[in-house]
């Protein structure tokens, strides 16, 4: 009999399998970066995934945001993002589940999302890019309110002092309606506050 997050996890992974994903195809001058959702587990077995606080100096600097970066060249995005993660948070023997859609950034970075499991691991910040790592328990995703709108622009309130903006907040919107709910959502079209356009 499987646990429940083994269910789980089926779940996403038949959900992901049957999203048709979009993807910008690849051409001279578009800059790349991946990114991971990561879903953990903690001691009791119950599903989260992880957000990072950007350090305060860099790029995007105390933004919320998912691990990730900048594809090095010749690099395949599901290596970038596996890279980063465990970089940025310590988190690595992962399996990937699947794929979101890219989305392209105000900023002219194309960014594809890799969905993937981690198992009971215990993610570390690396203090050179990353102020601080926050666990989101899955049933966040789902509440009432999440997510919200102010105006034209989402808000992913995952926390008592969480509040995502796109492009990372597009990304855990798409992941919560295609990856947890089974839904399609596209998200190209979520516009991004000013200040995230760095």
């Amino acid at each position: 009999m499987l646990s429940p997050i083994d269910v789980l996890q089926e779940q996403i992974r038949s959900h992901l399998t049957a999203f048709d994903r979009r993807q910008v195809p690849p051409t001279g001058g578009v800059r790349r970066a991946a990114v991971t959702v990561c879903v953990l587990e903690d001691a009791e077995r119950v599903p989260y995934t992880i957000l990072i606080k950007r350090a305060a100096h860099g790029r995007n600097p105390g933004q919320w945001a998912l691990p990730g970066g900048r594809l090095d060249d010749g690099e395949r995005a599901v290596d970038a993002a596996l890279r980063e993660l465990a970089e940025e948070t310590g988190v690595t023997g992962v399996e990937v589940a699947g794929m979101l859609d890219d989305f392209v950034t105000d900023s002219g970075f194309v960014i594809t999302p890799v969905v993937a499991f981690g198992g009971v691991q215990q993610p570390v910040a690396d203090p050179r890019e990353v102020a601080s790592v926050h666990d989101v328990p899955l049933e966040w995703f789902l509440a009432p309110g999440v997510p919200r709108w102010r105006g034209k622009l989402l808000q992913m309130p995952l926390g008592p002092s969480i509040v995502v903006h796109a492009p990372t907040g597009a990304i855990l919107w798409q992941f919560a309606e295609v990856a947890l709910r089974g839904r399609e959502q596209r998200v190209f079209d979520v516009k991004q506050p000013r200040w995230t356009r760095t």
